[in-house]
C-alpha cells in the first residue's frame, strides 16, 4: 500500500525514507521505532553552554525563586480554570525570549485545575492563604462534574468502604495530586 500526500503541486509518498513494513499496514508504533531507530554512540562534544540571552532570561526568573520559596507560591490565578488557551501569553523577558508559552500570563504564577476536583483546588489554595473565586466554586460545585465526581459516582458502596478503610489504595481518584495549583 502506497500512501501519497499532496503538498502544493507535488505528490509525495508519505513514508519515503522510513524502513519497516508492518507499521505501514496497521498501527504499530513499536515496529516503526524498531525499524527506524539509530542509537547515538558519540560523545557530548556537540553540546554547547547557554547563550548570554538564555543567561539573562534565567537570571530574571531565578530572581523570583527566593520570594516563591518564602511564600510557598509567588502568585495564583484563583478565577481562571486552566486550559491550553485560558491565559494570555506569558513572558519572562519578552525582548529576549525566542519561545513563549508560560502556563499562565506571568512567571511562576500558578493556575487552578478544578476539572480534577474542586476540593483539591480549594484545599491547595487555602494552604497558601488564597480562596477560590466564588464563581469557580459555584460552577464546579454545582454545574460541572469534575473528574473526581465522575470516579466516585462509579464506585460501588463496597469500593467506597474499602477505600475509606484503607484496604484498597491507588484508585484513580485525586489524579491531580501534585498539580493542585500549578
Amino acid at each position: 500500500m502506497t500512501t501519497t500526500v499532496t503538498v502544493g503541486d507535488q505528490v509525495t509518498e508519505a513514508w519515503r525514507g522510513f524502513a519497516g513494513t508492518t507499521w505501514r499496514d496497521r498501527i504499530d508504533v513499536r515496529d516503526f521505532i524498531q525499524a527506524n531507530y539509530t542509537p547515538y554512540e558519540g560523545d557530548a562534544s556537540f553540546l554547547t553552554g547557554p547563550t548570554d540571552r538564555t543567561r539573562a532570561v534565567w537570571g530574571k526568573v531565578s530572581s523570583l525563586f527566593p520570594e516563591e520559596r518564602r511564600r510557598g507560591i509567588l502568585d495564583v490565578d484563583t478565577a481562571t480554570p486552566s486550559t491550553i488557551t485560558s491565559h494570555a501569553p506569558g513572558y519572562i523577558d519578552r525582548d529576549r525570549e525566542l519561545i513563549v508559552g508560560l502556563q499562565t500570563d506571568a512567571p511562576l504564577k500558578r493556575a487552578i485545575m478544578p476539572n480534577g476536583g474542586l476540593r483539591m483546588v480549594e484545599n491547595g489554595l487555602r494552604a497558601y492563604g488564597y480562596e477560590a473565586d466564588p464563581f469557580v466554586t459555584r460552577v464546579f460545585g454545582t454545574y460541572r462534574k469534575t473528574h473526581n465526581d465522575g470516579v466516585f459516582d462509579a464506585y460501588t458502596p463496597e469500593m467506597r468502604a474499602a477505600r475509606k478503610a484503607g484496604v484498597v489504595t491507588g484508585l484513580p481518584d485525586a489524579y491531580g495530586r501534585g498539580r493542585i495549583i500549578g
